[in-house]
């Protein structure tokens, strides 16, 4: 795991705007830092190096092929570098390495397959840069389902890229605007999704695509080598043919499989344990093939609503883990909240971003590797949303939908519904044209009704411009909706963000290319019969766990976040962001819509999300510039 960053015809101060981007991500790599630059300097590579694999300088980089034509800088892991290796032996592209790096091994199969054919060998999570110095053309490269960060665009005329976004401002020059156009759909979901980011003309690399940019590096071209929509449509034309008992055994077949392949570190590894489904069966499994105590880590709450350790520290003792718990207070998230804006570098606003920050600090004390239970939910349908989706969908599908869409119209205007949230939000929803269109709107409406943002003008995305009716059941449209932004943009910027900020990496087992593959391939009823999901997820964990350990209602990695909002250190700070001056001298948001929401949940205990997803940018909009 480490950081990347570069720039194209930037020759001036080149140097120090290197390192400048370098240090900026010393988080993200706290073991060494590496400059490159062209003989002409038109391409300047920087990384710095959290050391996972091959401790030694041998894995160093930037890093050049054996023949000196490709040199690259790359974040991530590729789990089956060894096999990768071993082919490049076996066939005699390479007569012997160097070191032990996946990336020595990464780089001479991009010189022996090329780009696609090597991306179509790997399996990992990845952000890479990879120059090819004959030709002069440079490649960009994300991971399938985008567990790496890669900003790219332009500032001042030149082409850059980065891990961190903030890498990208501490360039000399950097002066692009707020693009305010991403930030309704920012007050919709909490999150910038790709490919859009903050600032204007700084976009995200979508996950599963390619950038290549040939000199005078002005105009980058971008394509997808996989997606999960092809992934998804592919599975449900080729469907799992067997009993729901031969896809539990298949699937954990993957996961061990997977887990053994992510396990493998020259660092100590240990794993999240949150007392839930996907966790425990991760870890189950990592015990299951480990010849020592697995290492796990959980945090807990005072309060019985939100705490999950006691599950967490059963099911470790039950596995035998040597296990690792935290009690958070509100003290602790004081401490973290006025940190966030910095660790995220972009507004961003899913309120676990501080237990997720807690746990990655306290499992960094241990170990250097986490391995979490991420991705159970959206592929295996365990959302309590989609049963919700699926029920309201049940009671509206029966009325025509011109008929829907006119009591809609007129029910949402109607002045004696004004001040009544919940029958504007029924009347609201009465407008969807299909399951998917109704799980969209139940996002956007109250964001839609608030019109926090001056500027109304909205980028289109992925889930206003993408029709879901690839997919023949509307269960699995919306877990596709969910793989393609919320997922890569919300749950995978949270864990990596929040864990890089302490310098951990994190691994995703159920994020496997054969794991998501596979998972596509299953019918709905193995996923979910009766409104309970992960059917087929749970039959695995329950051959390791027994059921009745298991057997409660989840809690979510949640905090109490509207309970500490109004105690008075945390109540200031808000206060302070939320001022009406402030805000008018700023001149992005409605300050009279900002107080007044402010104001109707201290007075009233009205709260809405968009309060935590306002604090969130306004604490971003103070970092130094």
């Amino acid at each position: 795991m480490c950081g990347i960053a570069g720039f194209c015809n930037n020759p001036k101060n080149w140097k120090e705007n290197i390192e400048k981007m370098n240090e900026r991500m010393y988080h993200r790599g706290p073991d060494a830092g590496g400059i490159w630059a062209s003989e002409d300097k038109s391409v300047v590579f920087g990384h710095r190096r959290l050391s996972i694999i091959d401790l030694s300088e041998n894995g160093a980089q930037p890093m050049h092929s054996a023949s000196g034509r490709y040199v690259c800088v790359y974040n991530g892991e590729i789990y089956n570098y060894r096999t990768i290796r071993d082919k490049l032996l076996k066939e005699k592209k390479v007569t012997s390495f160097r070191g032990g790096s996946d990336t020595e091994v990464l780089l001479e199969a991009f010189e022996a397959y090329g780009v696609k054919e090597t991306l179509a060998l790997c399996k990992g999570m990845f952000a890479i840069a990879l120059l090819d110095r004959q030709t002069k053309k440079l490649t960009l490269m994300r991971d399938r389902v985008g567990e790496k960060p890669l900003y790219y665009g332009f500032v001042g005329g030149s082409f850059v890229f980065a891990s961190d976004i903030g890498s990208i401002r501490a360039l000399d020059g950097f002066q692009n605007e707020i693009d305010t156009g991403v930030l309704q759909i920012y007050f919709i979901h909490g999150y910038i999704p790709a490919p859009y980011s903050i600032y204007k003309d700084i976009y995200k690399l979508d996950a599963g695509c390619i950038l290549e940019l040939d000199a005078p590096y002005d105009t980058p071209k971008i394509s997808p080598y996989w997606t999960v929509r092809e992934t998804a449509k592919y599975g449900e034309a080729h469907p799992f043919q067997g009993t729901r008992q031969e896809a539990s055994e298949e699937l954990e077949r993957l996961l061990k499989a997977a887990i053994k392949e992510q396990m493998v570190a020259d660092v100590p590894v240990g794993a999240f344990l949150s007392a839930g489904i996907d966790s425990s069966t991760i870890v189950a499994l990592m015990q299951a093939q480990s010849d020592r105590k697995v290492r796990t880590f959980t945090i807990g709450m005072d309060d019985p609503k939100y705490n999950e350790a006691v599950y967490a520290k059963e099911i470790a003792h039950h596995l035998g883990t040597d296990h690792t718990e935290l009690y958070i207070t509100p003290e602790d998230a004081r401490a973290v909240i006025p940190k966030l804006g910095e660790i995220f570098g972009e507004p961003f606003a899913d309120s676990s971003q501080i237990p997720t920050y807690l746990v990655s600090k306290m499992t960094r004390e241990h170990v250097t590797v986490s391995l979490s239970g991420d991705a159970g939910d959206e592929l295996f349908c365990g959302y309590m949303t989609y049963s919700s989706i699926d029920r309201i969908w049940g009671k509206m599908k029966s009325y025509p939908y011109p008929i829907r869409k006119l009591a809609s119209s007129l029910l949402v205007s109607c002045p004696l519904l004004k001040n009544k949230q919940i029958l504007q939000t029924k009347a609201y929803l009465l407008g969807a044209k299909n399951p998917e269109h109704l799980y969209e709107l139940s996002n956007a409406q109250e964001a839609g009704n608030l019109r926090i943002a001056l500027d109304k003008n909205v980028h289109s995305y992925k889930h206003n411009t993408q029709p879901y009716g690839d997919l023949n059941d509307a269960q699995s449209r919306i877990m596709l909706m969910d793989m393609e932004v919320y997922h890569p943009d919300d749950i995978l910027v949270k864990v990596d963000r929040s864990a890089m900020a302490v310098s951990l990496e994190t691994r995703v087992p159920m994020l496997d290319r054969d794991v998501v593959e596979f998972a596509w391939t299953l019918p709905l009823a193995y996923k979910k019969q009766d409104g309970v999901g992960k059917l087929v997820l749970r039959d695995v964990l329950y051959r390791h766990v027994p059921k009745e350990i298991m057997d409660r209602p989840k809690k979510g990695f949640s905090i109490p976040i509207t309970k500490w909002l109004k105690e008075p250190k945390l109540k200031a700070w808000a206060e302070a962001l939320l001022d009406k001056e402030l805000i008018r001298k700023q001149g992005i948001l409605d300050a009279d819509v900002v107080w007044n929401m402010w104001n109707d949940y201290i007075e009233h205990d009205n709260w809405r999300i968009q309060i935590w997803y306002i604090l969130m940018f306004q604490s971003w909009m103070m970092l130094p510039k």
